[in-house]
């Protein structure tokens, strides 16, 4: 293999910017990106089931029916599904980090506000907004730490990164456990000002050569390749020379919706769709309710409910740190299948010991959020790798609308049954139902991706 200690010419193409970063060895450079926007993605992650935490105080603080409680979980998810697809589309115009910072920005001040209001529909208003820059966010962060990792091990990369995601939520569920029956939660919610600190750091990051190189502004795209090759090659010494021809043709253009649903990415997105939905319908079915549920079904305080959940979030996060050290082993259809049928199978077992005391929900439920926090998981580094850059973000963001949908409908098809009178483990019977389905859709119609460059899949 040729090395050379200088910078490449000019690339005049978007094959040239591809092979460039596809010849890049895993650096310092990668890992700090990666772990800057991780960072924000964490937040993201402490903030969605901040919610979930504090609604044993919000109740009767607001003096919420069960038909209230389900909305104002689900509002947020409304405004995720909103923003997942304005991100998408806004990201694969105007770029990934403009999105991320904009976002980011967002949710944080919608966050402290939520803390000093007083009034219900203020309130909701607020978490909906929120939601908004929260799923705009995290799908625009996977893509974007997606194309800037070669396809050699891509898969393990990406959800490394993503690990930080769930440990949000770990930290959301310890940190709660403790502010909301010390200090109440309005400070649950003003730690969600936090990220705001990340602003300048992240307006530094260079624009993916991707995505400038899908729109045609080569020296752009070239200029922030320069920039990463030289960090790079400062830490790793030597290059290699990047080999072009091994890499498919790129089509420029702009992005347009109905491709999303036409050729070889009808199936795909269709494929996505039933995926992202069922496997976040089954995952905050049961993790908006489940503190509540604690709290309500089986009589325990709101610290022990609290404490409780930590159990089902730290199993979450062991399935992630597996399926991420084994995605690139075992494939993409796999992961998934086993995933959903695993949190099927935990979930029925569950049902069918009657889900009679608090303990027994607890080990059977954090099981199945072992199974199904590694699909939610796994979706996103697959999703982003099905699509070609002029329209990655927004494929991304459409397959993380779909999820978003099952952050809306999971809990309040859960709270409509618990108000009908169905007991739990009836509902628990009708999540894992629901993964019955994401299971067989992936097994028969996912397209594996494992080890491909990302222009080969996007054909």
């Amino acid at each position: 293999m040729v090395h050379s200690e200088h910078p490449v010419a000019t690339a005049v193409t978007a094959e040239q910017i591809s092979a460039r970063l596809e010849r890049l060895p895993l650096s310092r450079w990668h890992v700090r990106t990666r772990v800057l926007v991780g960072v924000a993605t964490f937040f993201d992650g402490f903030d969605q089931l901040m919610i979930a935490y504090a609604l044993p105080v919000l109740i009767p603080f607001f003096r919420l029916d069960p038909s209230m409680i389900a909305w104002t979980i689900a509002i947020g998810g409304i405004g995720m599904l909103v923003g997942a697809l304005a991100g998408g589309w806004l990201a694969d115009r105007v770029g990934r980090v403009p999105v991320l910072v904009g976002s980011l920005l967002l949710y944080s001040l919608c966050s402290v506000a939520m803390a000093g209001t007083d009034v219900l529909w203020l309130f909701l208003l607020l978490r909906f907004i929120q939601g908004f820059g929260l799923g705009a966010e995290v799908p625009v962060a996977a893509t974007y730490i997606g194309e800037i990792t070669r396809a050699h091990g891509r898969g393990r990369f990406v959800l490394v990164y993503e690990l930080i995601f769930p440990a949000g939520l770990v930290a959301s569920a310890i940190v709660a456990s403790w502010v909301v029956p010390t200090l109440g939660w309005r400070w649950l919610f003003a730690l969600g000002l936090l990220p705001i600190v990340l602003v300048p750091f992240l307006r530094r990051v260079p624009e993916s050569p991707r995505w400038l190189a899908s729109r045609g502004r080569m020296e752009e795209a070239d200029a922030a390749t320069r920039r990463i090759e030289a960090e790079i090659a400062a830490d790793k010494g030597a290059l290699p020379e990047p080999a072009p021809g091994e890499i498919a043709p790129v089509v420029e253009g702009r992005v347009r919706v109905a491709e999303l649903f036409s050729g070889v990415y009808r199936r795909r997105t269709l494929m996505l769709a039933v995926a992202w939905l069922t496997a976040y319908f089954v995952n905050y079915g049961i993790a908006a309710w489940l503190p509540t549920i604690y709290r309500q079904v089986f009589r325990l305080d709101v610290s022990t409910a609290l404490h409780y959940s930590i159990a089902t979030s730290v199993a979450g996060i062991v399935g992630c740190a597996i399926v991420a050290f084994t995605i690139d082993l075992v494939g993409r259809r796999i992961a998934l299948s086993v995933g959903l049928a695993g949190s099927a199978a935990m979930l029925f077992i569950l049902a069918s010991t009657g889900a009679g005391d608090a303990g027994t929900v607890l080990i059977w439920s954090a099981l199945s959020a072992m199974f199904i926090f590694a699909v939610n998981m796994a979706l996103y580094v697959y999703t982003a790798e099905l699509y070609p850059t002029r329209m990655r973000a927004l494929g991304a963001s459409v397959g993380g609308a779909f999820g978003r949908l099952g952050i809306v409908i999971g809990p309040v098809v859960v709270g409509r049954l618990i108000e009908r009178g169905f007991s739990v483990a009836e509902v628990f019977s009708v999540l894992g139902a629901v993964a019955v389905v994401g299971c067989v859709t992936t097994a028969l119609f996912a397209v594996e991706t494992r080890e491909r460059t990302l222009e080969e899949i996007s054909r």
